[in-house]
């Protein structure tokens, strides 16, 4: 009986082995079929590389260009580039008169006038700039996009102390000098209304104030001509440069006396009930150069005193 128990355990376990051999050979067999199906699933979801190669060429070709393209012209940039001198142009051929625009502007500060351009009977030399009061530490901005020409210190008690050179896109330049740090480097771009300095009380100074020139080609042009120092803004959105006028300011104000045809006044007036909004421009400031209230802007534009302000966008101000 033991025999025959044995016996039959000995079948059992040799029928096992064969039955799990032929499971595994079956189930071998299918895996290469599965794996090779699985294997093209997964190329079918993988990305072209050289595709991607392709793609990544074309946008950083893009990037490339749009950069350039915003940079201001790099000729306006070799001319007496590496001059120590306020004034590079000294052997350059000036033309009479030059159109530039300057409606992309950020005044340099909100300080007052303290001292005007224009010769100095007391020093007996000519005042190239006019200075606007600030505190020291106060933040001085680029008046207009440009790149760094010269960071220079004249020291304590000479000339302009700590100064700051931007040549600009529009062909001027800016000049920013007594200052007590500066926030640029040479050769660094600069936005109207980075900032780009400190203010202070460096060099021939008698108090904290902002020394601010505007030249052309050397010319140093009167900031009043340009910008209309009590409103903050510009006069117009382009200035003239003329050798017989430069050094003359210029006054829009209604106080000023001046002769002009009654179809000329018309067209002043029917221009004077909208202004665009520039970069800088706040309703308050707008209010103020226009003769009104912030009041009535937001009644006549049906916003409220909290509306942000689009550049280039046509305010009511009558």
């Amino acid at each position: 009986m033991r025999f025959n128990i044995t016996k039959l355990a000995t079948a059992a376990a040799l029928t096992l082995v064969t039955t799990f051999s032929a499971f595994a050979q079956t189930t071998y067999d299918r895996r290469p079929a599965q794996h090779n199906a699985e294997h093209k699933d997964l190329l079918a979801y993988q990305t072209n590389i050289n595709e991607q190669i392709k793609l990544k060429e074309t946008l950083d070709y893009m990037d490339n260009i749009f950069s350039e393209e915003e940079e201001p012209e790099e000729d306006i940039y070799v001319e007496g580039w590496d001059s120590q001198a306020v004034n590079c142009y000294t052997n350059a051929v000036v033309p009479d008169t030059k159109v530039i625009d300057v409606s992309n502007f950020c005044m340099p500060t909100m300080g007052y006038v303290t001292s005007p351009y224009g010769y100095r009977r007391r020093f007996r030399r000519m005042h190239k700039g006019i200075d606007l009061k600030v505190q020291i530490g106060d933040t001085i901005r680029a008046a207009f996009d440009g790149k760094v020409r010269l960071t220079r210190n004249q020291g304590r008690r000479k000339g302009y102390g700590l100064y700051v050179i931007v040549r600009h896109s529009n062909g001027l330049e800016t000049v920013y000098g007594h200052l007590s740090k500066f926030l640029v480097s040479p050769d660094q771009y600069v936005k109207a209304g980075d900032p780009i300095a400190l203010g202070g009380n460096t060099g021939r100074s008698t108090g904290p104030h902002l020394h601010f020139e505007t030249r052309y080609m050397g010319y140093a042009i009167n900031p009043a001509a340009i910008f209309d120092f009590e409103n903050k803004t510009t006069h117009t959105d382009e200035f003239t440069f003329n050798k017989s006028s430069y050094k003359d300011a210029r006054d829009y104000s209604p106080a000023k006396k001046r002769k002009t045809s009654s179809k000329a006044l018309a067209s002043s007036k029917s221009k004077a009930a909208t202004v665009k909004v520039r970069k800088g421009d706040s309703l308050s400031k707008i209010a103020k150069a226009n003769g009104t209230t912030v009041d009535k802007l937001c009644r006549l534009n049906g916003i409220n005193r909290n509306t942000t302000l689009s550049v280039g966008k046509s305010l009511k101000v009558r």
